[in-house]
């Protein structure tokens, strides 16, 4: 098993993937869903962070510095993530930023690896929709001696339209001109789970995958 598909089985096992209908922030009825707020636990959180590191590794192999997470949730993903990597012998920074900048003692609006013109950064976050986070995040860094951000990492690539007949992800990497690069794909997720028992259940039948095809088929987009 890579590490891709042992995600896969990791989402199920967290229930951090569900199918069904769920409507999403753009008025879409989806039938799966990823929440990431299902890693609650050290273990789960350690072990997400190793596939991030993985990716992060197999994209960018040693051409960085250090890992950049947006508060909230980038948080733990940048730590768990530069753990993981110094597990894999690749000791690297991470830095994340603060909600809101501190006015005594240290005011940077970030907290972490100290940051030059010349640090390249892996930004990691759960999902993209808009890119409106990662935009701000590109710009607190602009005001931290502006680094250069040589990618992004996310957990799952939706496959879907943006504002345009376009990938969303792919919007989003034409407007910043950063790679963004996903664990896996939904038709990653698709083709892996289908008719695959785990712990004894089938997790996406027939029925369920007609749906998840009828809706890539309305919203989808390679």
């Amino acid at each position: 098993m890579n590490y891709k598909e042992a995600f896969i089985e990791f989402l199920v096992e967290c229930g951090a993937l569900k199918f069904g209908e769920f409507e999403l922030k753009s008025g879409r009825l989806a039938p799966y869903f990823i929440n990431t707020g299902m890693f609650d636990t050290g273990r789960k959180i350690k072990t997400l962070g190793t596939f991030y590191a993985k990716a992060v590794q197999e994209h960018f192999t040693d051409t960085f510095d250090g890992i950049y997470g947006p508060a909230y949730k980038g948080i733990p993903l940048c730590i768990s993530a530069a753990q993981a990597l110094s597990d894999m012998g690749m000791d690297k920074g991470y830095v994340f930023n603060r909600k809101e900048a501190k006015t005594y003692a240290d005011k940077s609006v970030v907290v972490g690896m100290p940051l030059t013109s010349d640090t390249r950064l892996v930004l990691v976050d759960d999902v993209i929709t808009s890119g409106k986070a990662i935009r701000e995040s590109l710009e607190i860094l602009k005001t931290c001696d502006n680094p250069i951000v040589s990618g992004i990492i996310i957990s799952v690539n939706r496959q879907e339209k943006g504002k345009t007949d376009k990938n969303a992800l792919k919007e989003v990497e034409e407007i910043l001109n950063i790679p963004i690069h996903a664990i896996v794909s939904i038709s990653e997720i698709k083709t892996y789970l289908y008719k695959k028992q785990i712990n004894g259940k089938v997790i996406l039948d027939d029925k369920m995958l007609a749906k998840i095809d009828a809706y890539l088929e309305e919203y989808g987009a390679h």
